[in-house]
């Protein structure tokens, strides 16, 4: 049973992937959890330990009742950005700490340089959270491990070869439950006002290798086959933002030639190491061979796939 003596979380993007992994780690600490989100029908998705607010980035004014009484923030921007300012105030004015899930625009690294309205909007929300008396914590996941679910997992389960542009690329997928733990973890423990953490796996990996890593974790080999950048472009047409699918291409295209930039972030915070893209793919094994389960389309290292929620 949560301890009523703790001051309660609040959950951003209470649905999404991470959402869900903060929320569970949390509770299992027996930390209280409010969890936010848009539709009034989302309480039957998520643990009845948690109590669950509507409210709406859009509309700052309906995040108080969830906050009044509230300790700290997890904070995943899932709405235009006009009110972002408004919602950061009101943070300020009720809560002693945010914890933010950004995107790694600061990196010095090709792969995660390229133009990207996600990441600008990521960097004009930390200037605003740095201008109030917030204790906060920056967190940056790299690519996601569940990207594959968009990504692969269709051609995969059609037992068709994976076409992909720029399979030479190389990244580190890092696992989403690892994103989720170390969110919980800087929400609930002293010591990391003023963090600025990358998140990424253990491993560089080529796209291709991502691949083959997932096929051994399935027991079979997967196919893989370079598409142009062309192909790409048009096969994404209409499944996400002509400006997210040019993003992704100039990032792998940049990334083509060099190891993917690996911290030890997950490590140094969780005291193990992160999760091996093969894990992953051997703990979310039916989603490769039952019926369908993600179709988000294209999402990058500054728009992870499904850790938003509503």
């Amino acid at each position: 049973m949560p301890r009523t003596d703790i001051s309660p979380v609040l959950v951003t993007g209470a649905t999404g992937r991470v959402g869900r992994v903060v929320i569970g780690q949390l509770l299992d600490a027996g930390v209280p959890v409010r969890a936010l989100t848009r539709r009034p029908d989302a309480a039957a998705t998520l643990p009845a330990e948690a109590e669950v607010f509507t409210g709406d980035l859009t509309v700052p004014e309906s995040l108080d009742p969830a906050l009044n009484g509230a300790g700290a923030v997890f904070l995943v921007w899932t709405a235009p950005p006009l009110t972002a300012a408004a919602v950061v105030e009101r943070l300020a004015a009720h809560v002693r700490r945010v914890v933010f899930l950004s995107s790694p625009h600061r990196t010095p690294h090709p792969f995660f340089q390229q133009p990207n309205p996600m990441a600008a909007l990521h960097a004009d929300i930390e200037r605003l959270v740095a201008a109030t008396r917030l204790e906060s914590t920056i967190i940056r996941p790299g690519m996601l491990a569940s990207n594959a679910l968009a990504w692969w997992a269709p051609a995969i389960r059609a037992g068709e070869v994976v076409r992909w542009p720029y399979g030479a690329a190389e990244t580190a997928p890092v696992d989403d439950r690892d994103v989720g733990a170390v969110a919980a973890r800087t929400l609930r423990q002293d010591g990391h006002a003023a963090g600025d953490y990358v998140l990424t796996g253990s491993e560089s990996l080529t796209q291709a290798a991502q691949v083959d890593a997932i096929g051994d974790a399935l027991g079979r080999r997967i196919a893989f086959e370079e598409m142009t950048p062309d192909e790409f472009r048009s096969l994404s047409t209409g499944a996400a933002p002509g400006s997210v699918v040019d993003m992704l291409l100039a990032a792998w295209g940049a990334a083509v030639g060099q190891p993917a930039y690996v911290t030890t972030a997950v490590a140094d915070i969780l005291g193990k190491q992160p999760r091996t893209l093969r894990q992953w793919a051997a703990d979310h094994a039916a989603a490769f061979t039952a019926g369908p389960e993600d179709s988000a389309g294209p999402a990058g290292p500054a728009g992870p796939a499904g850790s938003s929620g509503s």
